[in-house]
């Protein structure tokens, strides 16, 4: 009886000590389930070059992330790293290329640029007594404004000997998985081992407390938000790196991603708590996420569904944690041996995921072996019917041909369209279908698949510095010289019009537009009294129209650069759209042929974009078996008015 009872008193207490681990490191343990998941569903998983993908898909979130660790821990919140991310990549390029200036030189000034901000924010929190969420969202919407300003909405060549951020070192380590690991251990030595870090977890604790303790809490957190934006900085020109350009809208949303790693890392918002293996962790957990969600061709809709789920469930993991009576996560203020407990818990799960790697990847071994009929296809964004319509007509060609089509979304993000590419490739595809949100920007990750072998094929827009197979086009510049033909022959020649322009820095409105002023050179009469973007959005369009009428009531055309918001114009312009005032619109989408129709528009410069789809895929599918493919296809424009829109297709 003695020694049963001891037996079962020793299982007890075992099992106890394994839930005890696995709540006191809720991050770890979700990051090694999802790894699990996914190395059990995809056998594309477990490779090396995808393992790599997702480091370098991890590095600017994770090193954005770092610097918004100090910020939690000490209970504030900096909603402005993404925009000053792109802030301090724009400053960089501008200054290295426009300017002259050494390139060394220019390095430094964008550092300074991040920190210049943080500085601003931290100035406003404690000396202007403003919310950290209103001043930080300031400074959100001050440093894209000022990044558009800098680069004119146009993306900036990087200069080449940064560039080398986002390359690899012997062919094989990428080198942002190499900064982000650096920036990691800088901020755990910060909060760890320095007099500022304690200060943080104080201030997080109880700030009132600090201060009486004799804590300068205004000028420790000047230094804090210093230090996020200095992280936001080395982040933004990582960024850039990779994409060989300083993109002006580049990190949008990531202030989200990153405070979600942080918060699913252990942090609370409420402040106190936090470290940078936490942090890193979040990160990671983000990354595995969509590289996986990717590789198993989960709808491009459906993944927004599944990570803001899992963010969900990590934070209440943590919040159980917490109930259950889990060790704080505050730096330096463990128990003695409380640092070789935690690494003895990192080296349990390095061996772990080691297992897991071996025994999954003999698992799915030669699963990838027929590749040559899967296809995936990058898309810009799918929150446009035009872009949903090339999707469906590739859906349909594939189902046809017998094609395993993969569709991601983009979402207008070049970094996003970056990862996705990269995750195409590392899975193995017969080939590649691209729709860039930048033609540049989407250059490096497309001459990585050119490096693995696969072939690549453009749609709608070519990609610059790589080699594609073909590029399905229409073009984009033809259609702003008919687009503003049509216009000079509606309006006799003279007039004064308005352009709403797409989104800024992106390669469909810069060609559109040129395309559109190029032909207004021919017709003298006709004046442009205002040029706005809209964001190729149909209610930005109206919004911008109502604005703009209130200056200009007295014009007679609208040259919108795609249907929505030419749509959103005509809305604004209620009664006086197809009578006083021509609208034109460009893509020939099917609420925009509706509004020809009905005469509310009077003509939109049509693609067709479900013929783009199809012949995308067919050229993709014949590029893969080695068959020859013309190197340009395109699919004629025209101006669709209500004279010919019964006629049109589409």
């Amino acid at each position: 009886m003695a020694t049963d009872t001891l037996k079962s008193t020793t299982g007890a207490s075992g099992a106890s000590a394994v839930r005890r681990l696995l709540l006191d490191n809720g991050a770890l343990t979700a990051l090694i389930a999802l790894v699990i998941a996914m190395s059990a569903l995809s056998g594309d998983f477990l490779t090396t070059d995808n393992l790599l993908n997702i480091g370098v898909q991890a590095a600017v979130t994770a090193i954005l992330a770092f610097g918004v660790t100090f910020v939690i821990v000490s209970a504030g919140i900096d909603l402005s790293v993404g925009s000053v991310a792109a802030l301090s990549a724009t400053v960089l390029a501008w200054m290295a290329t426009s300017q002259g200036v050494p390139v060394w030189i220019a390095v430094i000034l964008a550092i300074a640029t991040g920190i210049a901000c943080g500085l601003v924010n931290g100035v406003l929190i404690s000396y202007g007594k403003l919310p950290p969420f209103i001043a930080t969202l300031a400074m959100l919407s001050v440093g894209r404004g000022l990044s558009l300003v800098i680069s004119q909405g146009s993306p900036i060549a990087f200069p080449s000997s940064v560039s080398h951020l986002g390359d690899t070192l012997g062919g094989w380590l990428p080198v942002p998985v190499l900064v982000m690991v650096v920036m990691g251990l800088i901020t755990a030595l910060i909060l760890g081992r320095t007099y500022i870090g304690r200060s943080m977890y104080a201030i997080g604790g109880n700030e009132e407390a600090a201060r009486l303790s004799g804590l300068r809490v205004k000028k420790q957190k000047l230094a804090i938000y210093a230090l996020s934006g200095l992280f936001a900085a080395a982040a933004g020109i990582v960024l850039a790196s990779r994409l060989s350009s300083a993109q002006p809208q580049a990190a949008q949303g990531y202030e989200l991603d990153a405070i979600a790693a942080v918060v699913i890392g252990g942090a609370s918002l409420a402040g106190g708590t936090g470290k940078a293996s936490g942090t890193l962790i979040g990160a990671l957990i983000l990354a595995v996420l969509r590289n996986g969600l990717n590789l198993l061709s989960v709808s491009a809709f459906w993944q927004q569904v599944v990570i803001g789920v899992v963010i969900a469930l990590a934070v209440l993991l943590d919040t159980l944690r917490r109930k259950a009576g889990a060790t704080p996560v505050a730096a330096g203020a463990g128990a003695p041996g409380g640092r070789g407990k935690q690494a003895a818990t990192y080296i349990i799960a390095a061996v772990v995921a080691a297992a897991i790697v071996g025994a999954m990847s003999f698992l799915h071994n030669g699963s990838s072996s027929s590749a040559t009929k899967k296809v995936g296809l990058s898309l810009s964004t799918l929150n446009n019917p035009f872009f949903v319509q090339i999707k469906s007509g590739a859906q349909q060609e594939a189902k046809k041909l017998g094609v395993d089509l993969t569709v991601t979304d983009a979402q207008n993000d070049a970094s996003q369209q970056a990862n996705q590419l990269q995750n195409f490739t590392s899975s193995g595809l017969g080939s590649i279908i691209v729709n860039p949100v930048d033609s540049d920007a989407a250059g490096p990750a497309v001459r990585s698949a050119n490096k693995a072998g696969i072939p690549v094929v453009g749609v709608d827009r070519g990609v610059n510095k790589a080699d594609t197979a073909a590029l399905v086009a229409s073009d984009n510049i033809a259609g702003g010289k008919l687009g503003a033909k049509a216009m000079a022959e509606k309006l006799g020649g003279k007039g004064k019009i308005v352009i709403l322009q797409g989104l800024a820095g992106t390669s469909a409105s810069r060609e559109r537009g040129a395309g559109f002023a190029e032909g207004l050179k021919a017709y003298p009469g006709i004046e442009v009294v205002a040029r706005q973007p809209a964001d190729f959005d149909r209610t930005k369009g109206l919004d911008v129209m109502t604005n703009l009428l209130q200056a200009h009531p007295d014009i007679q055309g609208v040259f919108a650069e795609n249907d929505e918001m030419a749509l959103g114009a005509v809305k604004a312009l209620g009664s006086k759209a197809g009578t006083s005032v021509s609208v034109i619109g460009f893509d020939g989408e099917p609420d925009g042929l509706k509004a020809v129709k009905d005469g509310t528009m009077y003509a939109s410069v049509a693609q067709q974009p479900k013929e783009l789809g199809r012949i995308a895929v067919e050229n993709a599918l014949n590029a893969a078996e080695g068959k020859k493919v013309e190197k340009t296809v395109m699919v004629p424009v025209k101006v669709v008015t209500k004279e010919n829109v019964a006629g049109f297709g589409g």
